[in-house]
């Protein structure tokens, strides 16, 4: 029983969860009802419980999103001997949409009830939301597709899953993951080492996904017997990719040229993920993204799909969708004030190249 959370009053309501059984219930409740008082504080609500009977009290939307959230986690208990943070958190995150810890009456998009698990052989992934959901299905039904959107929302990760999936299942020979190595503040040229050893660690993100999926050792076999390369975006030009899982990240900071010479090299029987963040570009000052740029060349193209996420699709710690938001908002009053180049495409052109390529796709 808990009384930290002193919402508005608008509506109560009970909740009787079942089978009543203590053991799940106190999984469910965690530790001095530390998991109640978190749903407390994320959603501004009001929890109170005897046994597996909860009387929940709040604004009405929130009140109702506790109950499903309630409801759910429950039936994790079933399963689980340990509800921790991150998986409320995720529950959290599929129910409503969390601004600054306190809903605001928004429903966040919820996943398709048949929306496709993604099957490697050290683990399952599951999307989390509908957005995810989207994704994995324009990825897997379309031979070129986007994922734009700000750090924490899974497209690089989702990518990496889909493509050792492909490997695994025989539907390619081989995967590539490419990145542009620019400087985000430092210059290649200082770093110790030699080519190989200065761009590692801008590839360093898509080897964790790979270890995650596969283990080290078959990473490094695999690598060692070209199955899977990892490259700089430099590396492709003048090559023809065939039968191949292809994923550019960070794409943003290509320049137009660079996305056109990728996005030809993609041949038969190859399937094509480009990702990135058109908040976190690292070009140099009046260089075009390529990013932007091919967001409004291929809007139109049938058979190229774009999925784009908002911070509401942030499936990181909560304060990071916070801090997505707070940067957002603040760089659009600092562009109302400042005559700076055009690097990004505003969220009502973001909504019309994802519409446009529902149309097209």
């Amino acid at each position: 029983m808990n009384d930290n959370a002193n919402p508005v009053i608008a509506l109560t309501t009970t909740l009787t969860l079942q089978p009543n059984d203590s053991k799940r219930l106190a999984v469910l409740c965690g530790p001095v009802d530390q998991n109640i008082k978190y749903i407390e504080r994320r959603l501004n609500v009001r929890i109170r419980n005897r046994a597996n009977v909860f009387e929940l009290s709040g604004d009405d939307l929130p009140v109702l999103h506790t109950k499903t959230i309630l409801t759910e986690l429950y039936k994790e208990t079933e399963n689980t001997p340990v509800l921790d943070k991150e998986t409320i958190h995720l529950h959290l995150q599929q129910s409503s949409l969390i601004q600054n810890g306190v809903d605001d009456g928004a429903v966040l998009k919820s996943p398709k009830s048949d929306s496709a698990l993604i099957t490697t052989r050290r683990k399952t992934i599951k999307p989390r939301g509908r957005n995810q959901a989207n994704y994995l299905h324009n990825i897997l039904s379309h031979d070129i597709s986007f994922g734009v959107g700000p750090a924490g929302t899974g497209k690089t990760y989702l990518a990496v899953a889909c493509a050792v999936q492909a490997l695994e299942s025989q539907k390619v020979n081989r995967i590539l993951l490419v990145r542009p190595a620019v400087e985000a503040g430092e210059k290649l040229g200082f770093l110790p080492g030699d080519l190989s050893q200065k761009i590692d660690p801008y590839l360093r993100p898509l080897y964790d996904a790979l270890y995650e999926m596969l283990g080290e050792e078959r990473v490094n076999k695999y690598i060692e017997r070209g199955i899977i390369e990892v490259a700089p975006l430099a590396f492709m030009r003048g090559r023809t990719l065939n039968n191949a899982f292809i994923i550019l990240d960070e794409s943003q900071n290509t320049t137009p040229a660079q996305m056109k010479m990728f996005l030809t090299r993609i041949g038969f029987g190859s399937t094509a993920i480009i990702t990135g963040d058109i908040t976190q570009i690292d070009l140099p000052p009046h260089s075009k993204s390529g990013l932007v740029d091919v967001m409004h060349v291929l809007k139109k193209v049938a058979g190229i799909h774009f999925t784009i996420f908002d911070s509401s699709d942030v499936v990181r710690h909560p304060l990071v969708q916070a801090i997505v938001d707070a940067y957002s908002s603040y760089e659009t009053k600092e562009s109302d004030t400042k005559d700076f180049p055009q690097q990004t495409v505003d969220n009502g052109s973001l909504k019309a190249v994802e519409d446009s390529s529902e149309t097209n796709g």
